[in-house]
């Protein structure tokens, strides 16, 4: 009988792991150059997901861009690594600047780390980060505590994670561009839910 009850409360806790994981929010970055499928963490960055999930339902991301790219050797890193980060800070300036900042949810207090593909968002104090996001390529782990845009030391705001699509954020990466800035925006075409 206690056998029975222990794999009946087994079974029953993976059905809602599962179930819980399968209610994470999931997107999709439509892009000229490919699509970037991620899942988003709201039960650990609850703020910024909901927040990044307005924007995307408002329609913000419509016709916006991946216009930054990060390499290795901007902060230090020795592994084979940078980012690119886009939103709306081109194509939709005005609206950037009527948005409201999100309450900064730092790593050290969502547990979240800037590994291979994880989707975070940019800032320069905290509270002030809204729909400019970044998608970190390679192990990225001192973002988790500042660089020298945010040196307070609370790192930036993971929220999510790519599921398919890093040689799509690969292929951005390796864009011609003039320092940070890419030559050629690279245009996001809208950010929808799956």
């Amino acid at each position: 009988m206690k056998k029975n009850i222990s794999i009946a409360i087994t079974a029953l806790a993976v059905l809602f792991l599962s179930c819980k994981s399968d209610n994470a929010p999931k997107i999709v970055i439509e892009t000229n150059l490919g699509n970037i499928d991620a899942v988003l963490y709201p039960e650990k960055a609850p703020a910024t997901v909901t927040a990044f999930l307005s924007y995307i339902d408002a329609g913000y991301f419509k016709n916006s861009s991946f216009y930054r790219v990060v390499y290795n050797d901007v902060f230090g890193n020795d592994n084979d690594a940078g980012a690119i980060q886009g939103g709306i800070w081109k194509s939709n300036p005005e609206r950037l600047k009527s948005l409201k900042g999100i309450p900064h949810e730092a790593p050290a207090k969502t547990g979240l780390s800037h590994s291979t593909g994880t989707l975070s968002l940019a800032r320069t104090t905290a509270g002030s980060a809204s729909t400019e996001f970044f998608i970190c390529i390679g192990d990225q782990t001192g973002f988790d505590r500042g660089v020298s845009s945010n040196p307070d030391g609370q790192g930036f705001a993971a929220f999510g994670k790519i599921t398919s699509g890093m040689d799509i954020v690969r292929k951005i990466h390796q864009q011609p561009a003039n320092g940070d800035a890419f030559v050629k925006q690279v245009i996001i075409l809208n950010i929808k839910r799956l």
